[in-house]
This record gives structure tokens, sequence and C-alpha cells, in this order.
């Protein structure tokens, strides 16, 4: 979760109510459920870290006055890392949504590509499962472990193609629109 808020405040300082909103809006029906108070708690974890800094903003009449935050420099450092990492084999698949939907509002990075790096990932582990596969003999315990991780991986295959062909339809869109 904390990765990415920052990444949400990549696009633009915002206060919390609003990074709540976007990252809702982000998993859809999943982010119903997503608690308002896990994002203040989230922020100011993030705060105490040093990678962001809030400051309070004049609100509207009707508002109190709102507290606003921005990534520091060691947010950036910190959102670029999580673009670049390949959290494979346990993805938490709502992260990594969450990750192409910042990449590509925050324009940080082509979520294309991030879905192509997390496929050599899992083709790497999906060959080296195999190998292991291969040497195991006939009727091991062992053997049928390999078979469910390589039944994994190949189903985690079909839904980054998913993811693929969603955000390049969302880039022909942006293009052509």
């Amino acid at each position: 979760m904390q990765d990415a808020v920052l990444a949400m405040l990549a696009k633009e300082p915002s206060h919390g109510y609003q990074l709540h909103a976007r990252l809702r809006r982000s998993l859809g029906p999943l982010g119903e459920s997503m608690n308002r108070g896990q994002i203040y708690v989230t922020l100011a974890r993030l705060e105490k870290a040093g990678l962001v800094v809030g400051e309070r903003a004049d609100g509207v009449a009707e508002r109190p006055e709102r507290k606003v935050y921005a990534l520091t420099p060691a947010g950036q450092q910190r959102v670029a890392a999580w673009l670049a990492e390949v959290g494979w084999p346990k993805p938490d698949l709502a992260e990594f949504h969450l990750k192409l939907a910042a990449a590509h509002a925050g324009r940080l990075a082509d979520p294309v590509e991030l879905v192509a790096g997390q496929r050599r990932e899992l083709l790497r582990r999906l060959r080296e499962v195999q190998q292991a596969a291969l040497a195991e003999p006939a009727g091991s315990g062992a053997g049928l472990l390999l078979e469910g991780v390589m039944l994994r991986l190949q189903a985690d295959l079909r839904w980054l193609e998913a993811c693929e062909r969603a955000w390049s339809k969302a880039d022909d869109m942006v293009e052509g629109g």
C-alpha cells in the first residue's frame, strides 16, 4: 500500500481524501472496502520515514484546512525502485494493478513495459521449475508440487497477457484521442 500511495503522489501532491478516491477508482470493486483511515495511517508512516512531506493547505470555505502531501527526493527514488521491481512468485495482484495505474497516470513508466518485465521474470522462473520437474523421479511428491508451481506461473502469465492487451488499448486511446 505504501508504494502505491507514493506512486499516486508522483503524479501530483494530494491530500488523503484525494488519494483514497484515486486508489478506489483504480481498484474498482476491489477498492470499495478500502478504509479511508488506512490512507492517513500510511501517509503518517511515509512522512515519518521522510518519503513524503505534508503541508497545510488553505481549504475552501466549506472544508477545513487540509494537509497536502508531496514526495521528497527519497520518496521519488522509492517510487522508481518500486516500478523497476519484479515481485513474483507471490504477486499481490491488486498492488501490481495499482503499479500499472500509477505508472500510467503519473507518466512514470509505460505499463506495457512493466508487464513485459514481469513476464520475463515469470518465464525465467517457469524454465527453472520445468528443469527441476524434469529432474524429479516419476510419481514423487516434489514433482506434484513443482507441477502446481508451473500451473500457477502459467496462470500468472495468462493474466499478464490480459494486462498487456488492456494497457495497450489504453495507450492507443490516449494516442488516438
